[in-house]
């Protein structure tokens, strides 16, 4: 699933305005989107750490299991997403996204998982080339994405990945923004290759926003002071990275994350938007699997208790309207 939500934040542009020239309507799109999810800013960096907690480590017979206490996990998060031609209703841009986890654990495993320490720095990047094209279907806004992604680690590049998707807007007034659209992931290892996309934006007179964006998130945000924002609710995140053994083989470790808790967010000036994210993370669905593999033919599975997680953030955005 990783990059998956990355491609999906690419294509959820319903709140943009539609009875807009084309040239100023992929202006509204680059508002909104670096508005709503930083990880589409032209700059972004987050650094996270989790609380100690206990996680479960299953082989794929159920044969072998162990409890391991995780007693140090952090990552950093760096995306930048750059233009490289635009025309009328074309977009050629690229996304650049670098991922680095370290965590440090004990366990003492049986065959086949046969580890003392559980621990070590993982380096994952991925690169993509998006293409996207916005035009009037039925009347509607419609915006269609065809991407081409790579992704690795410090050692190699492990895989090419392809999205195609296209959303409609369902509706659009000042109150509420709402649309509906579709992914298609083009690689064998994903689980689910075909993911609906639903969008829902209502704005109250009392200035709190519902934002909800199918399946990454919902959002009740605020501003709060002059030039600051509050949001409550809950955020779907993924890590992913590779692992290398002993005689040489390679496996990867995907999972996806619910962060549910609070973030604030402050413009300092200049672009620049700063981050404070806290609550709890709950992990499910990761597994590790051998590359040559998919998803479901794992070979490990992963499960893990809740978490308290902080994170703190600094973005460029020069798309920001007060």
């Amino acid at each position: 699933m990783h990059r998956i939500l990355t491609s999906l934040i690419l294509v959820l542009l319903s709140v943009c305005g539609y009875s807009q020239k084309q040239d100023s309507l992929t202006e509204k799109i680059k508002t909104v989107l670096a508005d709503k999810f930083p990880a589409t800013r032209v700059l972004n960096l987050e650094y996270q750490q989790l609380s100690p907690y206990k996680t479960t480590l299953k082989s794929a017979t159920g044969s072998t299991s162990q409890e391991i206490k995780i007693k140090q996990l952090e990552q950093v998060r760096f995306n930048a997403n750059i233009d490289l031609y635009k025309k009328q209703q074309w977009v050629l841009s690229t996304s650049l996204y670098y991922q680095y986890t370290s965590f440090n654990g004990q366990a003492h495993l049986q065959q086949p998982l046969a580890i003392n320490s559980f621990s070590g720095d993982f380096h994952y990047h991925s690169t993509s080339l998006n293409l996207s094209h916005f035009r009037r279907l039925f009347q509607k806004t419609a915006i269609f994405n065809a991407s081409i992604s790579v992704n690795g680690s410090e050692e190699h590049f492990e895989r090419v990945k392809g999205f195609l998707t296209g959303v409609v807007v369902l509706k659009h007034t000042a109150e509420t923004t709402m649309s509906l659209g579709v992914i298609a992931i083009l690689e064998p290892s994903v689980e689910i290759p075909i993911l609906p996309v639903f969008t829902y934006e209502r704005r109250f007179l009392n200035q709190w926003v519902l934002d909800i964006a199918l399946p990454q998130k919902v959002m009740l945000r605020k501003p709060l002071f002059d030039h600051s924002r509050i949001s409550l609710g809950t955020q779907l995140n993924t890590t992913s990275f590779y692992m290398y053994s002993t005689p040489k083989q390679t496996y990867e470790l995907r999972q996806l994350e619910i962060n549910s808790g609070i973030t604030y967010e402050r413009n300092l000036g200049h672009s620049i938007i700063a981050t404070l994210k806290t609550g709890m993370q709950n992990t499910f669905n990761s597994r590790i699997f051998e590359k040559e593999k998919s998803f479901k033919n794992y070979a490990i599975e992963n499960t893990s208790k809740p978490s308290f997680y902080l994170s703190a953030g600094i973005s460029f955005n020069p798309f920001y309207k007060k």
